[in-house]
């Protein structure tokens, strides 16, 4: 019985992945949300409430395990093609199981087990439906990440989205309204720059599924080569808002600082799905064999990568909470990842995507800090100015270091090895000045940062106001969720040789297209490549049309 469902899981894992937390999200659904603060709703309501969390404890635990396998899966180097109704590619939906996709999937679920433990201990109490729809942003997370579709791509962004649009208003607020409204209202926006730049690619190419744009690209007619490239430039707009790239980054400070601290930690991980879709598109579908559209993108990449990581620390410095300071740093990792997919090599990408992994973690771990700090601080609570002093002075402090010390890359920890690796891979090529310049001078400003937060929150204190704070912090449960991300952080150190070397084979694959158009369509059309362009036909078995 078990070995048959290892054999149907295997068979069906980047499914598995996506439908996975939406029976769960339908089953939260079914349990019932009373609403209301957690403890004030009777019995019945608490007795629900602990059901929902176990539940949504599962159903997470069970996709984390449910990532690893697919990593376990991907490492070897096979692209995993999944076809949906097996219908065959171009004409079925098809999900991709590659390293860097599986790799995504596992991030999003080490970052969403202990955020959704720390939100249990209080937070999913403070509004409706908090934990089905969590389930909801984890499936179109997964989905972004693993769909080989265009559309699909879209489809999850807007379920992602939509949950997300809840979830930043979770616990209500005035703060939290405002800054809710200016999200919806720019991801609306986006949404339909999106269909906009599917629709002309889809003039051009007849087709969305990645491989086939892909390869559909390099056969363009020089009439329709403007039109594709404003379509990979509009992309690169969609993505570079999602991803918070200048000029395109100013919403996420606030949006993140207004949320609560389990939802700002869980969006760690979403303005990588931008990221990740910039990589997938613009180094797979607009990558260096499409062509007349090759790297349409690449003159922009990195300036707005490296203006992005300066603008980011500079907000740091100027940050009146703690809160908005995480946010801007989570923008100026944006940019340094960044700059290492703009530098279009597979070692910068290899060393980009290591750092991406080192800044999710640590920065989803210190938003959930500063709202333990920000509760022993009486009514200052994360604000920039002094005030009581907090109850664990020792404990948040030496929580506070680590962070602030990873977050910054001071060695040993994973933030120092991920700029090293990014500095080491940009050595030789025209940008080197610049990068090193930049990076250097971005984590020397962010040590400065956090440093003037650490002494005004733990070193000015009012006397007078000594002890009025609370002692929320000190719940275990609480400090377990945030020990968690610093703990990933510390197995990121210590794992970084395998890591890396995982990083390196999934950037050498992500540039070898024509194995990528040989999984999803077949070994001709990956093998042999017509220069013929598109005449608008298909044969009934997927080959063009003489």
């Amino acid at each position: 019985m078990l070995h048959s469902l290892m054999d149907f899981w295997a068979q069906h894992a980047p499914v598995l992945s996506v439908v996975l937390p939406m029976l769960g999200a339908v089953l939260l659904l079914l349990i019932g949300d009373a609403g209301g603060m957690a403890g004030q709703g009777g019995g019945h309501d608490d007795a629900r409430l602990r059901w929902r969390r176990r539940v949504a404890m599962l159903v997470t635990l069970a996709g984390l395990a449910m990532a690893v396998g697919l990593v376990h899966m991907a490492q070897g180097g096979e692209l995993m093609v999944y076809r949906l109704g097996d219908w065959p590619a171009p004409f079925g939906i098809v999900m991709v199981v590659d390293r860097l996709s599986a790799m995504m999937v596992l991030l999003t679920y080490l970052v969403a087990v202990p955020v959704l433990w720390y939100a249990s201990g209080g937070w999913d109490g403070r509004g409706r439906y908090f934990h089905a729809l969590f389930q909801f942003q984890l499936m179109g997370l997964s989905g972004a990440f693993l769909t080989g579709d265009l559309f699909n791509l879209f489809v999850f962004f807007e379920v992602l989205l939509i949950a997300s649009y809840v979830l930043l208003l979770h616990g209500q607020g005035r703060e939290r309204l405002r800054m809710g409204v200016h999200y919806v209202i720019l991801n609306l926006c986006a949404s339909g720059l999106f269909l906009i730049g599917l629709a002309l690619v889809y003039a051009v190419t007849g087709t969305l599924n990645m491989a086939d744009v892909g390869l559909r690209l390099s056969q363009l007619p020089a009439d329709t080569v403007p039109l594709a490239r404003a379509a990979g430039l509009i992309l690169l707009i969609v993505f570079g808002l999602k991803a918070a790239l200048v000029p395109l980054y100013f919403w996420l400070p606030g949006t993140y600082a207004s949320a609560s601290a389990p939802v700002a930690a869980l969006f760690a991980i979403m303005t990588k799905v931008g990221v990740y879709s910039i990589v997938r598109v613009h180094w797979g579908v607009f990558g260096a064999d499409a062509g007349p559209v090759a790297q349409v993108a690449a003159d922009w990449l990195l300036p707005m990568a490296l203006i992005t990581s300066v603008l980011g620390v500079l907000g740091a410095l100027a940050a009146h909470s703690m809160g908005r300071l995480v946010a801007y740093l989570t923008v100026s990792s944006v940019g340094t990842i960044m700059a290492g997919v703009g530098l279009h090599t597979v070692g910068t990408l290899s060393a980009a995507l290591y750092y991406l992994l080192h800044s999710t973690i640590v920065m989803a771990g210190l938003f959930l800090l500063v709202e333990l700090i920000g509760a022993q601080r009486g009514d200052a609570q994360d604000r920039l100015k002094p005030a009581s002093a907090v109850r664990e002075p020792v404990l948040l402090g030496l929580l506070m270091i680590f962070g602030a010390a990873s977050a910054a890359g001071l060695p040993p920890l994973p933030g120092f090895l991920g700029k090293l690796m990014v500095l080491g891979s940009s050595a030789g090529l025209p940008a080197q000045a610049w990068v090193w310049s930049v990076v250097l001078v971005v984590g020397f400003l962010t040590i400065v940062g956090l440093a003037r937060a650490g002494v005004i929150v733990f070193w000015h204190v009012q006397p007078d106001d000594r002890g009025q704070g609370s002692p929320a912090g000190a719940s275990a449960k609480l400090l377990s969720s945030v020990w968690a991300f610093m703990g990933l952080t510390v197995a990121l150190a210590v794992l970084a040789s395998p890591v890396k070397r995982y990083t390196d084979a999934a950037a050498a694959q992500l540039a070898d297209s024509a194995a990528y158009v040989e999984a999803v369509l077949g070994a001709e059309a990956g093998s042999q490549p017509t220069t013929r362009p598109y005449d608008g036909q298909r044969t009934t078995s997927g080959e063009k049309s003489p």
